[in-house]
């Protein structure tokens, strides 16, 4: 029996905010006030206007399209670092002695900050690339700067929404451990069981993620109710959704909303998703809303760390201190 098709959403239900003004440096209210209302009622926001240019969208996915078409074995010489870099083979195992784990339907390549080995923060490291990797790694470090000023400008916006200093979050990011990955997920038009869509269902671990998703659509959400819903993708919009971490800091006033990925379309689909992690020494702890903040929680690095090795056990991800 396949998974039966979900509810295609409506755009009341995941709003979309226009962002021209926050990108220009307004603190529009409105717009903080619109921002705000959706990651408390949805945790889902498309967002317009975004200052993306559309040209490193467009190279980034001829740049990736070409090698995710290379042979395996081209490929897996750039395979998954212990740092969270390089290729993600298609079909890895994921979610890793949970009732979750699924053989994931989806291949992918990850970058961050290229930083050398540090024994202190084992969430730093060097970026791998493939031989004759060059447009690759050109789009990918074009892209990832742009992406990284939007984040800027969520994070103060977000801040502003929870009635917070404009650097709140900015304090907890900087300086930034945020990942970059492309997806790309071959057709899958009736799948029978959650273990082998495009991806399982979960939620983000870091603060938010800034996903571009192609024309072809396959992100569903998990609305409160339990119910699957399409979110279709919108030309010229990116999705944002908080994370894990998000929900933690703002003691549930931010919420972090499951999501899966089902490509019914009969094409190849791309996707790009940003991932916004706090630096290595954030607390990982409730700090709003009368919150105690002495809870021994872990710090980004150790939180990080334990995600990842459980959600990517091919990487032989490193122990935490």
């Amino acid at each position: 029996m396949s998974i039966p098709v979900s509810r295609r959403l409506d755009f009341t239900e995941i709003p979309v905010i226009d962002m021209a003004e926050l990108v220009a440096g307004d603190d529009d209210q409105a717009t903080i006030d619109a921002v705000g209302t959706a990651c408390r009622d949805v945790g889902f926001l498309y967002i317009q206007n975004h200052g993306v240019p559309q040209h490193l969208i467009d190279d980034f996915l001829v740049a990736s399209r070409e090698f995710f078409a290379r042979p395996m074995d081209h490929k897996m010489e750039s395979v998954l670092s212990d740092r969270m870099r390089g290729y993600l083979p298609l079909r890895y195992r994921s979610y890793e002695g949970e009732e979750t784990a699924a053989t994931s339907n989806q291949q992918g390549y990850w970058m961050g900050v290229d930083r050398p080995f540090n024994p202190q923060n084992k969430l730093d490291g060097p970026n791998v690339w493939p031989e004759e990797g060059e447009a690759l790694r050109s789009a990918m470090e074009a892209y990832y700067e742009a992406v990284h000023v939007l984040a800027g400008v969520l994070q103060r916006a977000l801040s502003l929404a929870l009635g917070q200093e404009s650097d709140f979050l900015a304090n907890l990011h900087n300086p930034a451990q945020s990942l970059l990955k492309v997806n790309h997920y071959p057709p899958q038009t009736d799948p029978t069981t959650v273990s082998n869509i495009g991806v399982v269902p979960h939620s983000d671990e870091g603060a938010f993620t800034i996903l571009w998703q192609d024309e072809n659509g396959g992100l569903e959400i998990e609305s409160k109710s339990g119910e699957w819903v399409e979110a279709p993708p919108i030309p010229g919009t990116m999705v944002v959704n908080l994370g894990n971490a998000m929900q933690i800091w703002t003691n549930g006033e931010f919420s972090s909303t499951p999501h899966r990925v089902i490509n019914r379309s009969g094409a190849d689909r791309y996707s790009i998703p940003f991932f916004s992690y706090a630096r290595w020494d954030a607390p990982i702890t409730p700090l709003l809303n009368d919150a105690v903040e002495d809870l021994g929680a872990d710090i980004c690095e150790v939180y990080q760390l334990k995600a990842w090795r459980r959600i990517f056990p091919i990487a032989n991800i490193l122990e935490p201190a």
